[in-house]
């Protein structure tokens, strides 16, 4: 369970980090773009790819996985910045939803009337933490933010699962692989900022880039260490992550940040918690 809770720290991390880089002006294009850079680093470190497994031709999903990677770490920048990390992580973790759904319609696989309930639940928990009873504000771009970064990650994450199954190299590989052409692609919007927005290049930049690389690489080392370590139990891997970074993404937003929950926001958060539960005990109980 250890590594699960660090998984769980690395990933509430990463949203302070954002957090943070709003509040002291740190440019977050640059600091993204820096993030992958070092990932590429510590995966290669960690994990010791073969060089043949790495001089390969891209398919379509790493493309896809490397265009989108960078694109919504953006807007889950945006999101926090604008709604907080309790509600962007609701939104982040309840996005399993979508690949839930697609193993449906896509994969046709059955879905039970408990997971069911749950995936209303979950909907229901996303409806009520968005709203914000504060008059005389749009929040429409909440929302949109908020939208964005469930349906983002979700398409993310059925990209991954279609991944490991047509794998041809490690799966560990086509993690740097990715990471390599998320860092072009944020190169590439970094040039963009330079040459047409007047945006210079800090070094500061470069700096929270490396903290933020670590911890977002030390999430996904700690998660799949964590399913090496329990690979019967991988629900348990699955709720325990899940609830676990909404749980303390939460106290920490609310305590450290001071972010303003009403009452329909707490019931959603209940929900969004009680609707992990449901989902992993259908998935335990379709064993």
């Amino acid at each position: 369970m250890i590594y699960i809770l660090i998984s769980i720290c690395c990933s509430v991390t990463v949203a302070v980090l954002l957090k943070l880089a709003r509040r002291y002006k740190i440019n977050i294009v640059q600091t993204v773009t820096w993030n992958y850079f070092f990932a590429i680093i510590l995966g290669c470190f960690f994990f010791k790819p073969k060089i043949s497994d790495l001089v390969v031709v891209p398919s379509p999903i790493y493309i896809a996985l490397g265009i989108l990677l960078p694109v919504i770490f953006w807007f889950l920048a945006a999101s926090i910045k604008n709604i907080g990390i309790v509600k962007s992580d609701i939104a982040q973790r309840l996005s399993l939803f979508i690949p839930i759904l697609a193993a449906y319609f896509i994969f046709r696989e059955q879905i039970s009337n408990l997971k069911l309930f749950g995936l209303f639940l979950g909907l229901s928990a996303i409806l009520l933490t968005l709203i914000k009873k504060e008059k005389g504000k749009k929040t429409s771009a909440n929302w949109f933010y908020a939208i964005v970064v469930f349906l983002g990650f979700g398409v993310i994450d059925i990209l991954f699962k279609k991944l490991a199954q047509a794998q041809a190299i490690p799966y560990t590989s086509s993690l740097i692989l990715i990471f390599a052409i998320a860092f072009l692609v944020s190169i590439l919007s970094i040039v963009y900022e330079v040459f047409y927005k007047n945006k210079k290049l800090a070094l500061v930049n470069l700096l929270c880039g490396g903290i933020l690389g670590l911890f977002n690489f030390g999430n996904i080392l700690f998660y799949l260490k964590a399913h090496q370590a329990l690979a019967q139990h991988p629900s348990t891997v699955f709720a325990a992550m899940n609830i676990g970074v909404i749980i303390l993404g939460s106290l920490i937003g609310i305590t450290l940040f001071k972010e303003k929950l009403n009452k329909i926001n707490y019931v959603g958060l209940t929900l969004a918690v009680g609707s992990v539960l449901i989902i992993t005990l259908s998935q335990i109980y379709a064993l």
